[in-house]
């Protein structure tokens, strides 16, 4: 539970910073979020596993919890398991940590909660990573050669890069113009934001995998409360109906 709370308050002062970077930003752009979509949450958790943990950790998640979303476990053990050889052990990350905070300056921080504590005025977590993780750009001014739009001067280099092409932002004064593309990626611009879509998607669903229970508990509930009220008032009108 200690550990928990820690990670949870990094990931919120790191969330405050990233706030912070955005006021004076652009808008947040809104995510493409359905957590009831099964081959989405799939092919997030994909690109979660090969793009994200290699250097950030889910250290609250376990893999065998993504039979939630509809893999197998021995899907999982074919497909996803890299970092570990069981099915019942939360997702850590590939880096050494001491490693980590020698290229980085600091350990990356863990995801499991990202989604849930990066939500701002512009809008909800999901619409900060999905505008995040589409607007890195090369700067060469930078340690790592990039720098992001959502989040200026982040130590992050893009991890997707080979997917979106290098791209080159274009600026007047301090206003974004637009985007100067340097080298294609690997995917057309609708290819590329449909999979970060995607990654979204399962970081969303990651944050709370009983959301979609929650839900639908929920609604039955109230569905219950609705069919009880109309019941318990025809019986209060049997009851009282003689009464004068």
């Amino acid at each position: 539970m200690k550990k928990f709370i820690l990670s949870l308050i990094a990931a919120l002062g790191i969330a405050t910073g990233a706030h912070a970077a955005s006021d004076a930003g652009i808008p947040w752009d809104k995510a493409p979020v359905d957590i009831s979509n099964q081959a989405s949450l799939q092919n997030g958790a994909k690109l979660f596993v090969n793009y994200c943990l290699g250097c950030h950790s889910a250290a609250f998640m376990r893999y065998n919890r993504l039979q939630d979303i509809g893999l197998s476990e021995q899907e999982i053990k074919d497909n996803l398991l890299f970092t570990t050889d069981k099915v019942g052990e939360t997702m850590i990350a590939a880096i050494n940590p001491k490693q980590a905070k020698d290229w980085f300056g600091a350990n990356p921080p863990d995801l499991t909660v990202i989604a849930r504590s990066r939500a701002g005025h512009n809008g909800t977590g999901a619409d900060y990573l999905y505008t995040f993780l589409r607007t890195f750009y090369r700067d060469d001014t930078k340690a790592t050669g990039w720098n992001n739009l959502a989040f200026p001067s982040v130590g992050m280099p893009h991890p997707l890069w080979e997917m979106q092409g290098q791209r080159r932002a274009v600026f007047e004064g301090d206003h974004f113009k637009g985007w100067e593309q340097i080298t294609p990626g690997t995917l057309s611009e609708q290819e590329y934001d449909q999979q970060i879509g995607d990654l979204v998607n399962y970081l969303q669903w990651m944050g709370e995998p009983a959301q979609a229970t929650r839900v639908r508990v929920g609604v039955g509930v109230l569905i219950f409360l609705a069919i009880f009220i109309v019941i318990a008032w025809k019986l209060n009108a049997a009851f009282w109906k003689d009464v004068k």
